[in-house]
């Protein structure tokens, strides 16, 4: 909790420097609390990996940690101190740190990690079809509207605009002076773009969620490394395997001691 609350500490003071006047007045107070931040969050760092030293690969083995320390060991590489830029990005990088103490917010950004791939599949047949129609566009309206159509990147930047559907009653009518059949274009462009490619999108988020739900979860029913398992594990283990045997052996009737109890009391 004291780290958390450092962390959002370290927030706050990245705030103040924005204001001028008050960096140049408290600039040693501001450097001074920044220094004490840096010290915390090095002996938080320590203390972790001092738990974790019968264990090394434990530590290293969560991406959380990686992530941490790197954020907090970047900050005494002399390039990133010099380099006003570079520092005041790593001490924004710290904010996400909050995460780790935070699991709603972990588990959405192991989400937004996880939906990477499905949204770059997304961003290229969005990108298609946004070409298609600015090629269409371009050759039915670049004479009438060259402002909006007169060429092909004119034309994707207009379409792209109305994909949230801004000014499409403008444009709308704008085509229909043009010609009746604009409406086809617009309508079809504004149903595919706007309502089937964007709910797809959320569909990738939402299952990408449910990824990372589930990751989380089976992350708190693991036991911590070096730790015994439980003894109600272990038989619920041990019955599972007892119940496979059993699934995998022959009916009653079929084994070779029933049938053979059956020949003697036949005889």
């Amino acid at each position: 909790m004291v780290v958390f609350c450092a962390i959002l500490f370290n927030a706050a003071l990245m705030g103040v420097e924005t204001y001028s006047g008050l960096a140049a007045e408290y600039r040693l107070v501001l450097q001074g609390a920044e220094n004490c931040c840096l010290a915390l969050f090095t002996l938080e760092m320590l203390l972790r990996m001092g738990a974790c030293a019968d264990r090394p690969k434990a530590f290293f083995r969560d991406p959380w940690n990686l992530f941490d320390l790197a954020v907090v060991a970047s900050a005494f590489v002399p390039l990133v101190r010099e380099n006003t830029t570079l520092l005041r990005l790593l001490r924004l990088a710290r904010v996400l740190r909050t995460a780790r103490f935070l699991p709603h917010l972990r588990i959405l950004l192991i989400a937004v990690g996880r939906s990477l791939p499905g949204t770059a599949s997304f961003l290229f047949v969005g990108a298609l079809v946004l070409y298609v129609y600015a090629m269409i566009g371009w050759v039915c309206f670049a004479r009438s509207d060259p402002g909006h159509y007169g060429s092909v990147g004119r034309a994707m930047l207009t379409l792209f605009l109305l994909t949230t559907l801004d000014g499409l009653t403008d444009a709308v009518r704008a085509g229909l002076q043009i010609s009746r059949l604009s409406i086809i274009y617009y309508a079809s462009y504004a149903l595919l773009a706007s309502f089937v490619l964007v709910n797809v999108l959320i569909g990738v988020v939402l299952n990408s969620l449910d990824e990372a739900r589930e990751m989380e979860d089976e992350a708190k029913r693991a036991p911590a490394p070096g730790a015994e398992p439980d003894v109600r594990a272990r038989l619920a283990t041990a019955r599972r395997a007892l119940d496979e045997i059993e699934a995998s052996l022959p009916p009653a009737a079929d084994r070779p001691e029933r049938r053979l109890e059956a020949s003697h009391t036949g005889a």
